[in-house]
């Protein structure tokens, strides 16, 4: 995957705003959770960025460390999470908006949404994965990116994560697998490309009755480096880094069906700078 250009900018001011729901079909779109904390090596390891890092950690969670929740050293100005009044989309490309600007806030409009599908289920079934990565990535990346994630979303991996062989959930359980953006910046923009970091996090896990693989969460940047290609910002090259990460507070855990019901009744949203 070839990387863009690079120019250094700090994207506005950092601000990113939420748009309003896309609807409340129970659309599941998420990303990586945080496997209880002792199995950050092998999360880390993963080669084909962000795209297994849900399945691998939440398939070898392990025993826990302590957290170091040290903030970002840059200081965002006091307006970073003010919205920009500007629409992120015109229209979608199957589940993925599209249609962003050709400008710093566009791209990361795009990150943000493009963080969003490439945490979801879909990534875990054959079908919908291809389509969300022709979606989502630059064309002459699209080929070779498919048959690593082909080769990678194994039945044994999918066995791990306590899925079925096709990535689909077994009865009377719901897969999750959410990412939500908290905040993107730009590193670098030279007009045709850009990278742009996205803090996010996420949820993972088999939610219902009888679950041995519970909902977990995770939090995590993601960097995109995006390309300006077919009138669209497309992702050529994405990798990820543990945090930064909050101390938990102190709220009650949810039994297993209230995660599933409310996994079915809120849906998923676009993302805008």
């Amino acid at each position: 995957m070839s990387p863009g250009d690079e120019h250094d900018g700090y994207g506005g001011s950092g601000q990113t705003r939420t748009r309003l729901p896309e609807g409340n079909t129970g659309d599941v779109r998420g990303g990586p959770r945080r496997p209880a904390r002792g199995s950050r090596s092998l999360l880390m390891a993963v080669g084909v960025v962000v795209l297994l890092v849900a399945a691998i950690a939440f398939a070898n969670r392990g025993g826990e460390d302590p957290a170091d929740a040290s903030p970002t050293s840059r200081t965002p100005g006091k307006s970073a999470t003010a919205a920009t009044g500007t629409r992120p989309v015109t229209g979608h490309d199957g589940t993925v908006p599209t249609g962003f600007a050709h400008d710093e806030q566009g791209a990361q409009s795009a990150a943000a949404n493009y963080a969003v599908a490439l945490g979801s289920t879909d990534m875990f079934q054959k079908g919908p994965r291809e389509a969300l990565i022709r979606a989502v990535y630059a064309p002459d990346v699209v080929e070779g990116l498919l048959k690593r994630l082909d080769g990678s979303y194994s039945p044994s991996l999918m066995a791990a994560t306590g899925l079925n062989a096709d990535g689909t959930a077994p009865t009377d359980l719901t897969f999750v697998s959410r990412t939500v953006p908290v905040g993107t910046k730009v590193k670098e923009y030279a007009g045709g490309t850009a990278t742009v970091e996205v803090w996010c996090t996420g949820l993972v896990g088999l939610a219902g009755e009888g679950s041995t693989r519970p909902v977990t969460s995770t939090w995590y940047t993601l960097t995109q480096k995006l390309v300006w290609a077919g009138g669209n910002w497309r992702v050529s090259a994405s990798s990820q880094t543990e945090g930064p990460t909050p101390v938990n507070g102190d709220n009650r855990a949810s039994l297993a069906g209230e995660i599933a019901d409310a996994v079915e009744q809120y849906g998923g949203f676009t993302y805008a700078r």
